[in-house]
This record gives C-alpha cells, structure tokens and sequence, in this order.
C-alpha cells in the first residue's frame, strides 16, 4: 500500500461569499485563483492557492440549509489549522492577526506543540500551529 496521500484542498461553506472573500483575501494575502459557478452541482466556489499546491475554498450553496454560526461543538468540522515552521513564524503570524485586528486567544503552549487560535467571519475555528521546540 502506497504512503496515504496528504490533502490537497479544504472547502469550507460561508454564508456571505463576497464578506468571506474579502477576509480571506487579507489573511492570505492574496486574491483568488478561481471564482466561479458550479453549474452541475448549483454551488459557487472562490478558491485561494497556498504553499505547496494545496487549496483553501469557500463555497456557498444557495437555498442550502441555514444552520446558523458555526459551532465545533456539532458533528462536522471542529477546526482547520496552518502549519508554522516553528514558534518564531507562529509569532509573527500572531503579529498578523493583530495587524489585520483580528481577534486571537494568543499562543497556547502544549507538550505535542504550540497554537494561536482565532475565527472567520463565520465563527469557523481556524488556528496556526507549530511543532514543539
């Protein structure tokens, strides 16, 4: 069996398209490399391109189910986390979040690494995270 392949992409659905463009734009730093309609599947996606050939999209889905703020606490997603060399580029993304006001609950230190953890504009958990040392 070959080695299991990592991710190539993540999704996520976002309830105003254009608000979550613009603050995904600005944490990333970038602009979009795909805006389109998906006729088959009645969806929009905006997609961002990140290190390494991995992709970050937002979707939305007209008349899908509104289910309110995003909560982990719900089956589904719990968080989607940035990997951080080390706890040096952890701490200038932290300088970032400040620079772009948004809110963060600081570097948290555990024994398998080391988190700063914040929220889009739909409450979906994100965090950027560094091995120990």
């Amino acid at each position: 069996m070959a080695e299991f392949p990592p991710i190539t992409h993540v999704a996520i659905t976002v309830s105003d398209l254009e608000r979550s463009t613009r603050w995904y734009r600005a944490l990333f730093g970038s602009e979009p490399v795909l805006d389109e309609d998906e006729t088959s599947g009645g969806f929009h996606h905006t997609v961002f391109a990140l290190a390494d050939g991995q992709l970050f999209g937002l979707h939305t889905h007209p008349g899908g189910a509104k289910g309110g703020a995003f909560d982990e606490h719900r089956t589904g997603l719990d968080h989607v986390a940035f990997a951080c060399r080390d706890r040096a580029e952890l701490e200038s993304w932290c300088h970032r979040l400040d620079d772009l006001d948004i809110q963060h609950g600081g570097i948290v230190d555990a024994h398998y690494g080391s988190g700063v953890q914040f929220r889009d504009p739909d409450h979906i958990a994100l965090e950027f995270f560094a091995p120990p040392g």
